[in-house]
Order: structure tokens, then C-alpha cells, then sequence
């Protein structure tokens, strides 16, 4: 293999970690579609029952409306008070822990996984995502690799966050930029 060049015909996940075994991974696959992807209703408590039973960690008054992927359940927390949008995904490869009182809206991508770019197998890289209390991730927006979204922080509609995003901070863009400061109570 030429080290100066991609060859994908080298790339392996054996040292990736996917937490369950094959039995319980396919299970979850086959019930997410149905239960999550396809049903056209909330079903928040029947959905928060089920994420249980596969491990996830979640409080109280979850909102999980429908089409929300969730990669691997046994790798998700969650607060109490959490609403998840429609068509939102947790690419959850790694750890994703959301806080309480967290809105991650319509269409919003969390994703913990990517790849080394230098490596001539393009190897897989997982980072966990933290997403802390209060926070906001608007519609469309992406949460990459390793991120964490501060306390009360706002990423905005179709943004882009790569980088950690500091408590009360309103980020906007591609990358995102912080744009100004998030007052609570102020009109």
C-alpha cells in the first residue's frame, strides 16, 4: 500500500466499540425504523420506554417526536425535559449526553464519528458529544466530533459547530462564529 495515497481497501472498524452485541444491534434497528422513523406519532413515552430497555439513559418528560434516528441507544443520555425534533440524529458512535431542559430542533445532526483524513485507510475516529443544560441546537444545525455546547448556548439554524461552544454563547455559520450572548428573561 502506497502510505501517500487513500486505499480504502485497508479500512477496518475492529477496534471500534459498538457496545452491544449483534443480536441486540439488530433488534434495535429493525424496532427504531418502525417506532422511530416510520410511525407519523409522538409516542414519547412508548419511545422512552423502549430507549430504556436498549440502555439509554433518559429523565423524565422526554419529547421524541417522530422520524428521530438514534444510532445507538446504549450510548445516549438524557435529561429531563428534552425535547428531540422531528428528523433529528444522534449519530451516537460515542457517547452523546444531553442536560435537561435541552431543545435539539427539526432536522439537527449530532455526530460523534469521522474520519482521519491523513490516514491512508481513512481510519474512524469517534468523539463523545456533550450537550449541557439549557442548550439549543436549531433546525438543521450539525454538532461534530468531541464537541460541547455550553450551558444555555444557541447554535442557530444550519450552523456548524466543530469546535466547543461556550456557556450563553449564540453561534451562527459555517464554521460557527459566536454572534452575541444569550439573556434569558429579557425582552
Amino acid at each position: 500500500m502506497d502510505r501517500n495515497k487513500v486505499d480504502l481497501s485497508g479500512y477496518t472498524t475492529r477496534e471500534f466499540d459498538r457496545g452491544a452485541g449483534t443480536v441486540k444491534e439488530s433488534l434495535w434497528i429493525a424496532l427504531s425504523f418502525i417506532v422511530f422513523q416510520l410511525c407519523p406519532l409522538n409516542l414519547s413515552s412508548f419511545k422512552r420506554t423502549l430507549l430504556r430497555l436498549f440502555g439509554a439513559r433518559i429523565g423524565r418528560n422526554v419529547i421524541i417526536k417522530p422520524d428521530v434516528r438514534i444510532t445507538f441507544p446504549w450510548k445516549l443520555t438524557l435529561g429531563d425535559h428534552v425535547w428531540l425534533g422531528e428528523g433529528s440524529w444522534l449519530l451516537n458512535l460515542a457517547p452523546v449526553t444531553i442536560g435537561s431542559n435541552v431543545c435539539i430542533s427539526q432536522r439537527a445532526f449530532l455526530c460523534t464519528g469521522s474520519h482521519d483524513y491523513k490516514s491512508p485507510t481513512f481510519d474512524l475516529i469517534v468523539r463523545p458529544i456533550v450537550v449541557e443544560h439549557g442548550a439549543w441546537v436549531g433546525a438543521s444545525a450539525w454538532v461534530g466530533p468531541g464537541v460541547r455546547v455550553g450551558t444555555h448556548a444557541v447554535l442557530t439554524a444550519n450552523s456548524v459547530a466543530s469546535t466547543d461552544l461556550e456557556p450563553f454563547g449564540v453561534y451562527k455559520g459555517n464554521p460557527c462564529v459566536l454572534a452575541g450572548r444569550r439573556v434569558i428573561g429579557e425582552q
